[in-house]
């Protein structure tokens, strides 16, 4: 089986300076666009499963769908619960094989938040699997949960040690500039503050709201420490986009499979030109070869 902890796929590529992306997937389609997509680019892959295809498709039954589109891969794939603010959902994603869960306590007290936060890395430990948290806010709006840009704010890097310490989570979300969704105007990512929380830390930091952030920057932050960098949004509109153009070259075009395939396609390339721009391609037999945890 392809399958991988989230704690060894990471680690590999925080020592190893590519990133991994973690793709958001919603349906059968855009499963296969993510697998296929590493399969010709040969590049390990998370694919995460966020709050709004919970809400909509249920937690096991997506699961279960990437258990078998992923099946026969031949490239290390981790499939990540995202976002997860209930520490019964996250458990849950722990019972069904999730091989990576975030609790995100991140709008609870830093006492809660580590205390959650620790028991679920404590039991993804157990098990070899990864866990990530979540200090700071990260603005914007995911699977329905919004957090106002006045709201959001940069973590400390005092901060982020002392909550590394406290919970020893394998990978850690900060809040470094980037949103969720698309930008109004071009972000700034604290590569300044990423640098400094890193070398506290000496662990592999997730970006979270990385479609729409400059790929320069994205590299830079690659280089500085970021190991995951999270996509949902631009493979979204590369999607819908797709479906959108068959539709506008004939409006009575009815079968599914031919809109939702050209949705498929287009999210493919998507997700390919993200795997170059974090710099996973080709690393899959590495990873595959050298999956000690270092």
């Amino acid at each position: 089986m392809p399958f991988l902890s989230g704690k060894v796929m990471l680690e590999h590529a925080f020592h190893h300076g590519y990133g991994v992306g973690a793709f958001s997937a919603h349906n059968a389609e855009t499963v296969q666009a993510i697998v296929e997509a590493a399969e010709e680019e040969q590049a390990p892959i998370m694919i995460q499963v966020g709050q709004k295809v919970i809400q909509t498709l249920e937690m096991e039954p997506m699961k279960m769908l990437i258990d078998w589109y992923g099946r026969n891969a031949s490239v290390p794939i981790c499939i990540h619960l995202d976002h997860s603010r209930n520490f019964s959902q996250t458990m849950r994603a722990v019972q069904l094989g999730f091989q990576s869960v975030m609790f995100d306590g991140s709008a609870l007290s830093f006492e809660e938040n580590t205390a959650l936060t620790r028991k679920t890395a404590d039991i993804a430990a157990s098990l070899n699997i990864g866990s990530e948290g979540e200090i700071g806010k990260i603005g914007g709006t995911e699977d329905d949960i919004t957090v106002d840009e006045k709201d959001a704010m940069i973590t400390r890097t005092e901060e982020a040690a002392a909550f590394v310490e406290a919970t020893d989570v394998d990978y850690l979300a900060a809040s470094l500039g980037t949103a969720h969704g698309i930008y109004r105007k071009t972000p700034n990512v604290r590569l300044d503050r990423l640098e400094e929380i890193v070398q506290a830390v000496k662990r592999p930091v997730v970006l979270h709201g990385g479609s729409d952030v400059p790929d320069e920057q994205v590299q830079r932050a690659i280089s500085l420490g970021v190991a995951k960098i999270n996509v949902d949004t631009e493979l979204r509109q590369a999607f819908t986009r797709g479906v959108q153009e068959v539709f506008a070259e004939n409006k009575d075009e009815f079968v599914v499979a031919n809109s939702l395939g050209r949705g498929k396609e287009k999210m493919k390339e998507k997700v390919k030109e993200k795997i170059h721009i974090f710099g996973s391609h080709q690393k899959a037999e590495n990873l595959l070869t050298n999956k000690e945890v270092l």
